[in-house]
């Protein structure tokens, strides 16, 4: 700063003299970049601006080119190294002063600057013009001048091996080792050492020239004329100019270019080598093991041993045996994360446990997580995301709650995904409270679908919970969706099914005065409420007002029907619906479930039979409830032979009876005396 002080005091004693006139001075004896000098019809200004190239004034045209012939020719590398210089210590000396006008500033930086020019040709001005520079100013103009000769030394040498990294030498020992089996990271440093020893080469005999040169300079010396400069050099070529705002000639983008890539070193896959000889061997090695059966560490060390791979070889290898063999892929990157050579990383194990979790594997994907840990490795937001997922799937709760509220701990926002995987596995294990609680959570911040409302209203409304399907319906109602004709037949359905009448009701009357016309599954909805509650007269009734409507009872509430009046035994009335039903064109399988149960319990046997004679020939569509509906009725109509039929057709199609239908087979046919040829049991 000291040195920067002594500069501005210097520059305030010479602006008087500059400002009030200045005698016509020499021309310039150095021109920048070889320039010609300005016409002489301009009038020179006060000051030395720094865009002038001489300080020629009219009538000294004569004097001026006899001066031009006097000047040596231009040295580039000279012009360069001011250009630079100047451009160097221009910040610093306007950071310095900032209440200096600028063409103060250019007029500091150009006696600096002849200064240094003086002491680079070692040729005094003939006048002595030259500025005396303080010690303190003389160590900040070498500190900046060591730093430009640095740089332009640092270009020259790239400019020079990018040059030589092309010429055909290199080229032609580069196309050799690629012949001979040279690939990748190993031929690339080949490369650019051949361009290195080129370059070594030539600056050997370049310097042996420069010596040469020094020494007959030496014998015949030459008066050079005094420098002197009457304006600031100027850089050509140099980037002025702005993309979206950004000053793109500003250093700091240079900065950024190298910090990018150095960060691209990091992301960019290496090249994988090639596999050849011993080592495919070894690969087809490996690919051939049975990931059931065999082990393939033997062939993955074999392959190790033969390749000396790095992380890049090992993914491709990943890569190939997962195209091939998923399990085998699974078992081999199992391995590998205990391998030095691979470099496991977080997302290898997340990937691993990710892809196990999707196969349902959850003792492999728990297995993987437990390694993870081991090695000192805590599970991220990515890990836990795929956890939730995981563990909602196959109904852990304990562990799902754990892994989601790590994510929340962790500042991670769930997404729909994670909330609808959560409110589903509560739905699930029985626990639509802790369901409609998430769902509470999930609307502070992203709105819920119309499906996940639907299911928490379903799940309320089947456990009997009709406090806690009106609130979240009234939830649904506010986040702005409107109960559909599917909505309300779901929900009178589920009411229906848990004998809640009066909502049913209710429900059904806001159906038809919001204008939606009841459907046949509707109305068989509310045949069910009615039937749980056993309101045949309320049943009829309201069947009757639905005709004078126009609304006639179609397949699906005839068969609600037919199920209550085989449960009464009114088997007239049962077969007056059936006759309804089978007008209609269909024969359901339910209504001969139905008339078997109806039939066997009235232990009219022959229309009995004839029932089962038709299920029989349907068994492949018989559901457990099914199954339980008949061999109950057999066993309560005495028909033992028929129902232990039943019984052991059930087991074998893979339905587990109820401990109550099991005890009834066993005991009427185990217990009881011998059994009638026809099937009915002696009393």
């Amino acid at each position: 700063m000291r040195a920067l002080i002594s500069l501005s005091k210097l520059t305030r004693r010479l602006l008087p003299s500059l400002a009030v006139a200045r005698a016509p001075l020499p021309p310039l004896r150095r021109c920048l970049h070889a320039e010609p000098p300005p016409p002489p019809h301009h009038a020179p200004p006060p000051v030395a601006s720094r865009i002038l190239q001489s300080e020629l004034t009219p009538g000294a045209g004569a004097d001026a080119d006899a001066e031009q012939e006097q000047q040596p020719a231009p040295d580039p590398l000279l012009d360069e190294f001011l250009a630079r210089f100047v451009a160097a210590l221009r910040p610093t000396l306007a950071a310095a002063f900032p209440t200096h006008a600028r063409h103060v500033l250019d007029e500091m930086l150009r006696l600096v600057a002849e200064a240094v020019l003086c002491r680079l040709t070692g040729v005094e001005p003939e006048d002595g013009g030259a500025v005396e520079l303080s010690d303190d100013l003389s160590a900040a103009v070498w500190e900046v001048s060591a730093a430009v000769r640095d740089g332009m030394q640092r270009d020259r040498v790239r400019a020079e091996l990018r040059g030589y990294l092309h010429c055909e030498e290199v080229k032609e020992m580069t196309r050799f080792a690629s012949d001979v089996g040279i690939r990748g990271e190993m031929l690339r440093e080949l490369r650019f050492k051949w361009a290195r020893e080129k370059l070594e080469e030539v600056e050997f005999y370049r310097g042996l020239d420069d010596m040469r040169a020094q020494a007959e300079a030496a014998a015949n010396p030459v008066a050079l004329p005094p420098p002197r400069l009457a304006a600031l050099p100027q850089r050509k070529g140099e980037i002025k100019f702005k993309i979206h705002g950004l000053d793109l000639s500003d250093p700091t983008w240079g900065e950024v270019v190298e910090r990018a890539a150095e960060a691209e070193a990091h992301f960019v896959p290496q090249e994988a080598k090639p596999i050849e000889g011993k080592a495919k061997k070894a690969e087809e090695k490996l690919m051939a093991v049975d990931p059931r059966k065999g082990d393939p560490a033997p062939a993955m060390e074999e392959w190790k041993e033969e390749l000396l791979p790095k992380r890049a070889d090992w993914m491709a290898l990943l890569e190939r045996l997962k195209a091939r063999n998923v399990e085998l892929y699974l078992k081999v990157a199992e391995i590998l994360l205990a391998d030095e050579s691979f470099g496991a990383t977080i997302r290898d194990y997340s990937k691993l446990i990710d892809l196990h979790s999707k196969a349902n594997h959850v003792e492999d994907a728990e297995r993987i997580l437990g390694k993870m840990k081991e090695n000192g490795i805590a599970p991220d937001v990515v890990t836990s995301i795929t956890l939730v997922h995981m563990y909602c799937k196959v109904g852990n709760l304990e562990q799902a709650n754990q892994a989601f509220q790590f994510l929340k701990g962790e500042g991670f926002p769930p997404d729909m995904k994670l909330f609808t995987s959560m409110i589903r596995a509560h739905l699930k294990s029985g626990e639509p409270k802790q369901a409609e609680n998430l769902l509470r959570e999930m609307e502070r911040s992203i709105k819920p679908t119309k499906e996940l409302f639907m299911d928490v209203i379903l799940a309320f409304a089947q456990r009997g919970m009709i406090d806690g399907a009106e609130r979240v319906k009234t939830s649904m109602l506010l986040a702005g969706f409107q109960l559909t004709p599917e909505l309300y037949t779901s929900l009178i359905e589920a009411y229906g099914r848990g004998g809640h009448v009066g909502q049913a009701y209710t429900l059904f009357e806001q159906m038809r005065s919001s204008g939606h016309e009841p459907d046949d599954r509707c109305v068989a909805g509310m045949m069910v409420a009615y039937m749980m509650k056993n309101q045949l007269d309320h049943a009829l009734s309201f069947l009757l007002k639905l005709e004078k409507d126009g609304l006639k009872p179609g397949v699906k509430t005839n068969l609600v029907l037919l199920d209550w009046l085989s449960r009464l035994q009114l088997v007239q009335e049962a077969e007056q619906v059936v006759q309804k039903i089978r007008k209609a064109g269909e024969e359901p399988l339910e209504m001969h479930v139905f008339l078997a149960d109806m039939y066997a319990k009235s232990q009219q046997e022959e229309r009995t039979r004839k029932s089962l004679k038709i299920l029989e020939e349907k068994k492949k569509l018989l559901k457990a409830y099914h199954f339980e509906r008949i061999i109950a009725g057999l066993l309560e109509g005495g028909f033992t032979e028929e129902a232990n039929k039943y019984f052991k057709m059930m087991k074998s199609h893979g339905f587990v009876p109820s401990p109550t239908i099991e005890i009834g087979v066993k005991a009427s046919f185990g217990v009881r005396g011998g059994v009638h040829p026809t099937g009915r049991h002696r009393g």
